[in-house]
């Protein structure tokens, strides 16, 4: 029999007051066992689309239908429990996005788990930047970016546009499914939590994520916050852009971690990056102003980088700036 708890979940609007699903109700439909066995054709190695420490996952078709589905089928004795399987299923069933995956159903028949997705037919991030088969192409630079761009915007609707604010807290390569022309999809919400609400600042769990891209401040204090994510999607950002792993064994000793190898690179770019948004803030830049002027006749003269900046337009931008340049 199909299972959910009986006390409902809390409801997730967004914050223009606008409920995110149709319903109030839980929209994933409840599947038996039966089916999701007729769908991958009882599970056949043939219909695996991979597998890892959670369990495996199968491209299935849905019977009486043509839609095509990939079926997670979760290890009794892996990584992803009860506890995550309900998260992902309250989550995914609330939260409706065009940069998050889909959740058609799910499936709790007797000690079987199982979750029905939209079959995203390219893969995962992951697929494309490294490992890749002799004679296949990475990904130009254009997909690189937009790829980039579609999952900072799921991410930017789980922390700005939910409410309370969503932490999804395992954002990888490996989760951000692709579907046609190379559309992004966060996916996998286990370990998903909900975020701050009022004057709290953090919320304090268990340390949970993948190693490499947990951020060094929740992993050495368990105090959970947005920012958590936003350090996962720098590690996601070095990945797409040196298709390098954020961790690879492979490499030599302090090559392992992707960030600690970039720190010499990223700490004087760092400076750069501070130094144009100090500029940009003191701008009175309104973009409905003046159309017949470019950007940078409105903006005026940009600063010169490499911290070289003019100090006469902020008396404390230099100060500012220094410190960065110092804490990086």
């Amino acid at each position: 029999m199909g299972w959910f708890p009986c006390s409902g979940p809390p409801k997730h609007k967004s914050k223009d007051g606008s409920k995110d699903g149709s319903s109030n109700k839980i929209a994933a439909r409840t599947f038996h066992f039966r089916e999701m066995a007729a769908a991958t054709r009882n599970f056949r190695s043939e219909c695996l689309l991979g597998e890892g420490g959670f369990g495996r996952v199968y491209k299935g078709q849905l019977e009486g239908s043509s839609q095509i589905v990939a079926i997670k089928q979760l290890d009794r004795n892996g990584l992803q429990g009860n506890r995550e399987f309900l998260v992902e299923v309250l989550m995914l069933s609330l939260l409706h996005h065009p940069n998050l995956v889909n959740l058609i159903g799910y499936c709790a028949d007797g000690d079987q788990r199982l979750l029905v997705y939209e079959y995203m037919s390219m893969g995962s991030l992951a697929d494309h930047l490294y490992d890749l088969e002799p004679g296949k192409k990475g990904l130009d630079w254009n997909t690189r970016m937009k790829i980039a761009a579609g999952a900072a915007k799921g991410l930017e609707f789980l922390h700005d546009k939910a409410s309370p604010p969503v932490i999804y807290r395992d954002l990888k390569c490996s989760n951000i499914l692709l579907g046609e022309d190379y559309h992004p999809k966060l996916s996998d919400f286990g370990l998903a939590k909900l975020g701050p609400v009022g004057d709290n600042t953090h919320v304090s769990t268990r340390v949970m994520g993948t190693y490499g891209y947990c951020a060094p401040e929740y992993a050495m204090t368990g105090q959970l916050t947005l920012k958590s994510d936003v350090y996962s999607f720098g590690v996601v950002l070095l990945e797409i852009i040196s298709g390098r792993k954020a961790v690879d064994t492979s490499k030599k000793g302090g090559e392992h971690n992707l960030v600690l190898w970039d720190q010499p690179n990223l700490r004087p770019a760092m400076a750069d990056v501070v130094t144009a948004l100090t500029y940009l803030s003191v701008q009175n830049y309104d973009p409905d102003e003046e159309p017949n002027q470019s950007p940078s006749t409105r903006l005026g003269t940009p600063p010169r980088m490499k911290g070289d900046f003019d100090k006469s337009r902020n008396s404390n931008a230099g100060s500012e700036i220094e410190q960065t340049k110092r804490l990086y």
